[in-house]
């Protein structure tokens, strides 16, 4: 499969390592999102080994609310995965149209309904945050790995600590927190001022 398989339309969102678009497969004619790496950057951001994994745990996962990856190829300079279509757009866009969420819709948003991963406007690592991110997967000791968008980071990621899955409940009580009051409960002006309201919480 090659870049000229597919018919590239409108940009869906933008990327530290690329970017995502509306794609039409010519022969089928099946409508996807079409999402290009770079792989000088990825190489430069030494996070090859976080691009397989995340490759290899999303071709896997099957549910209603995470986007499907359903295949990928590459070429000298670009890494491409097809994904599922969310014609519906980013959770994050809507949040910023309405301002804030009532408690209901809070409650039945589903929360793995973020965008496409490194395309949208806010990545979300939510549910599959910290220690199951198709940035590092599962471990049995812990991990050390930082990753995924920083209003979003627990104290012991920040502080650089052993964690494990217990961060993805961080995350989710986060994106609740966003979703009820329309902004991350620990932004700030500043990254610093970010990561200091972050540690207190884990002092």
């Amino acid at each position: 499969m090659t870049k000229e398989d597919f018919e590239v339309g409108r940009p869906l969102g933008k990327g530290k390592f690329g970017n995502v678009y509306l794609a039409r497969e010519r022969t089928s004619r099946f409508i996807v999102a079409l999402k290009v790496l770079f792989k000088s950057q990825i190489e430069k951001e030494g996070v090859e080994h976080q691009l397989r994994r995340e490759i290899e745990i999303q071709a896997h996962l099957r549910h209603p609310n995470v986007l499907r990856l359903y295949n990928y190829f590459h070429d000298r300079k670009r890494v491409y995965l097809i994904l599922e279509y969310a014609p519906r757009g980013e959770l994050y866009k809507e949040l910023q149209k309405c301002r804030h969420f009532d408690e209901q819709r809070s409650a039945t948003v589903p929360p793995s309904l973020v965008g496409h991963q490194d395309g949208a406007t806010r990545e979300v690592p939510v549910p599959l945050g910290g220690s199951l991110s198709p940035w590092g997967g599962p471990q049995p000791h812990g991990r050390k790995t930082m990753c995924g968008t920083l209003d979003y980071l627990p104290p012991e990621m920040v502080e650089g600590r052993t964690h494990d899955e217990k961060v993805d409940l961080w995350c989710l009580g986060v994106l609740c927190y966003e979703l009820l009051a329309g902004h991350p409960p620990f932004e700030s002006a500043s990254h610093a001022d970010t990561y200091r309201r972050i540690t207190k919480v884990g002092a």
